[in-house]
């Protein structure tokens, strides 16, 4: 790995490797923070359970699991990888986050329920990518199986702050 980046700093000085996304300057420009404001999405957490003071006792538990130390052991590919996924889809997510956040966590089982199931269709019907033949369940199962999975998990994480 080591003599890789070595070669690939002689190819190209301006490479990935050292580029960094700027994460804060793309949310100042897009607008994120005031549109977060405008749909009223950290009191719709409230609303949901989501307190700063349950959010803060997370941090211990999340420690604990070693999230929190997989994180900061890899900031570079999250700052490059994840980072530039959400920051650039925030603006189309952010109103459809608020309005499943207004219906409480039966939004996000029914995304879970709706991701998973258009993947089973897919797979059952033997659909096929036009163009290049891949059967389109799998294809399309790269995205759905993770939607499923995170929408589900905030459906059951909203479910359980509720008082």
């Amino acid at each position: 790995e080591a003599n890789y980046k070595k070669w690939l700093n002689s190819v190209d000085p301006d490479n990935m490797l050292n580029r960094q996304y700027a994460v804060l300057t793309r949310v100042r420009e897009l607008g994120l923070l005031e549109k977060t404001a405008e749909l009223g999405i950290l009191s719709k957490l409230e609303k949901n359970g989501l307190t700063l003071e349950k959010a803060e006792a997370l941090l211990p538990k999340l420690e604990e699991l070693g999230l929190l130390s997989l994180v900061a052991n890899n900031q570079q590919l999250l700052i490059n990888g994840v980072a530039p996924l959400a920051v650039e889809g925030a603006p189309l997510l952010l109103p459809v986050v608020a309005g499943a956040l207004d219906i409480g966590p039966a939004a996000f089982f029914l995304a879970a329920a709706g991701a998973g199931g258009l993947d089973a269709y897919l797979f059952a019907s033997d659909a096929q990518v036009p163009f290049i033949g891949l059967p389109a369940g799998a294809v399309a199962g790269l995205l759905l199986i993770p939607l499923t999975a995170v929408s589900a998990g905030v459906g059951v994480a909203l479910g359980s702050l509720k008082n």
